[in-house]
């Protein structure tokens, strides 16, 4: 494994920044303590810094010592916590009720730091790299409001990575695949009215009960049956409402859920699905739908060429025998899709299980593995040096 000796030198000052940002959790466009904290430590890094892209982004640019090349990368780091309790007990536990890092935000800000530190001491490249201090990753679209704002504009970059913990991973495994890795996440809404009335004469109205049960089940087939055995694709109804008393039809259901695809066909191709059905199964019983359909992140999609980049510097800081390309993708989404929509790049994944706990993401008890932040850091400096040569 190939850690950078004066990264593992400054390992003690990483983790105490990560510890300090996990007791402090800022929820979606809130973090202005931890945007703060990293602005603090770009600039006694000698980084240039700016403020104020999505409200709290933050982002750092530093030149390499070589001959200016024009060429430029960007690394990004997510920064919000999430709105739950944490349960843990340890010492560096969040000290803010009903907010947590349990998803390793901490981890991945601080080993972008870590980055951001080594880089600034050695600036053995040539070009420019932007280090990308995202807000609002968990749902707010923090990626899609930076990307809006003219994040490439202000700060080009030719190519862009990404990277996130991954507990399912033994530390000092990598996950590199090109082509879809995280899936679209889209939400929605069904309102089935029907006709009210008295329980026990269900012949003189129009259940809407009734019909949401034959909608649940038939929002299955647009999977099962709709998609071909070897794509991929999710629909789920999550939650239904209805009614008031054990005696009464109620005169309208509501029901939510969430659409997941990893590409841009099957996405379309499930939103049209339920759409129709929702359109046209309620009539048959004599009720009516209305759907109130809300896109979300789109899908993450890796670039060839860049994921090809990933990979080898993947393997010089982990071993070839580590980095593992034949992961399958995940059906959770990522705003980092944003970004790679706009620019050609690729998004990691970083081992991370084994730690004291050994929780999943969005768990109650989840922490970051310190003993990877080495690594992580490691992957961003070699991925500069390896993207951005230093020219005589």
């Amino acid at each position: 494994m190939a850690i950078q000796n004066r990264i593992a030198d400054f390992h003690a000052d990483m983790t105490a920044w990560r510890h300090h940002i996990h007791e402090n959790p800022e929820v979606a466009f809130e973090e202005t303590q931890t945007s703060a904290f990293v602005a603090e430590k770009l600039s006694e890094f000698g980084i240039e810094v700016h403020r104020g892209l999505a409200g709290t982004g933050v982002v750092g640019v530093l030149q390499g010592e070589g001959r200016d090349t024009g060429k430029t990368i960007g690394l990004r780091a997510d920064m919000d916590a999430l709105p739950m309790q944490e349960e843990n007990t340890f010492a560096h536990a969040s000290k803010v009720a009903g907010k947590m890092h349990a998803c390793g935000h901490d981890g991945h800000t601080t080993m972008l730091l870590g980055a951001a530190r080594y880089l600034a001491e050695t600036r053995n490249f040539s070009g420019t790299v932007n280090f990308i201090f995202q807000p609002a990753e968990e749902g707010a679209g923090g990626g899609k409001r930076m990307v809006e704002e003219g994040l490439f504009d202000q700060f080009p970059c030719d190519m862009v990575f990404g990277m996130h913990n991954w507990p399912e991973l033994p530390p000092g495994k990598m996950g590199v695949r090109s082509g879809p890795v995280m899936a679209g996440a889209d939400r929605f809404e069904i309102t089935i009215q029907g006709r009210g009335g008295h329980a026990a004469q269900p012949h003189l109205g129009v259940d809407p009960v009734v019909v949401a049960a034959q909608l649940v089940v038939a929002a299955q087939t647009l999977v099962s049956r709709g998609l071909s055995p070897v794509e991929c694709g999710v629909v789920s109804i999550t939650r239904i409402h209805a009614g008031t008393a054990f005696n009464i039809i109620p005169n309208e259901v509501k029901l939510a859920g969430t659409v997941r695809a990893l590409t841009p066909e099957i996405r379309q191709q499930l939103e049209d699905g339920l759409r129709n059905l929702v359109r046209t199964l309620p009539p048959v019983f004599g009720a009516t739908g209305e759907l109130v359909y809300h896109l979300g992140y789109p899908p993450t999609i890796n670039h060839a060429d860049p994921t090809v980049i990933a990979a080898a510097v993947a393997a010089k800081v982990a071993g070839a025998e580590n980095v593992l390309g034949d992961m399958g993708p995940s059906m959770g989404a990522e705003d980092f899709a944003y970004m790679l929509n706009a620019r050609p790049g690729s998004y990691v994944w970083l081992g991370q299980g084994g730690s004291a706990l050994g929780c999943s993401l969005h768990n109650p008890r989840y922490d970051f593995n310190d003993d990877v932040l080495p690594m992580g850091a490691s992957y961003w400096a070699t991925l500069v040096e390896t993207v951005l040569p230093r020219a005589a």
